[in-house]
């Protein structure tokens, strides 16, 4: 109980803390290249996540960093966890945002931060504002920007991986982007399998090979949302890095 206490003190704390540093990404010159705008805008959360994960004490382990391309991609990741996003943060270099859910925007501080990194907001029961919101997914990532999605659209928990949506796959095409597989183990033991409290856990990331959508342009999107899915299974599974 200590160390989840600890952690969400270190929470609060550092939200207040980073206020400052939103008021100075607000004045950013606009004329900085994405590359540079977004290596400031993530490094507050970067280093934030280092240190929640650390305070969890969770060891991770990231394997394949090397396979991550130049320039903007779509990461696809299964979720097991609430902790997915301050443990890609920690492991990955690239910047990126990433897709949530639109009540997000009514938490203080934490829906600001969002919008510096260029996280896309999607309302679910709004059809229309969901389109909108992968509009403008396609359009960021034009600009040069990275995203996260997690195309189950829910924490699996530690369970099995559950059926991807499409949505990654498409914001991926339309933006003419590399697919970038990561597989996620261990994050449900810092905390959904101990009734939320937070305790130390074994992590593996694992990214896969990237996947060029316009070589699969005559595939189903179905089809290769399933490929994508089996390839993060293999991988969090132990079965080496699938292609």
């Amino acid at each position: 109980m200590f160390r989840h206490i600890t952690c969400f003190m270190y929470l609060s704390g550092y939200l207040i803390y980073s206020i400052p540093m939103l008021a100075k990404l607000k004045r950013l010159s606009k004329d900085l290249p994405v590359h540079e705008r977004d290596k400031i805008a993530i490094e507050y959360p970067k280093r934030f996540s280092k240190t929640f994960m650390k305070l969890t004490g969770s060891k991770i382990t990231v394997n394949g960093l090397d396979m991550i391309p130049e320039g903007p991609v779509v990461f696809i990741a299964n979720h097991e966890s609430d902790i997915d996003i301050p443990v890609l943060l920690s492991a990955i270099d690239k910047p990126f945002g990433f897709v949530s859910k639109i009540e997000m925007k009514k938490v203080p501080i934490i829906s600001s931060w969002l919008m510096a990194i260029n996280c896309i907001l999607v309302d679910r029961k709004d059809t229309q504002q969901a389109l909108n919101s992968m509009r403008d997914g396609v359009r960021l990532l034009k600009e040069g920007h990275s995203l996260v999605i997690f195309p189950e659209g829910r924490r699996s928990k530690g369970g099995p991986v559950l059926a991807f949506k499409v949505g990654g796959i498409r914001l991926a095409q339309d933006a003419g982007v590399p697919i970038v597989p990561i597989s996620i183990k261990g994050t449900a033991d810092v905390f959904e399998k101990n009734g939320r409290i937070i305790k130390p856990a074994e992590i593996t990331v694992t990214i896969g090979r990237h996947i060029d959508p316009k070589a699969h342009c005559q595939k189903d999107f179905n089809e290769i949302t399933e490929e994508v899915r089996q390839i993060i299974i293999a991988n969090r599974d132990g079965q080496g890095i699938a292609s």
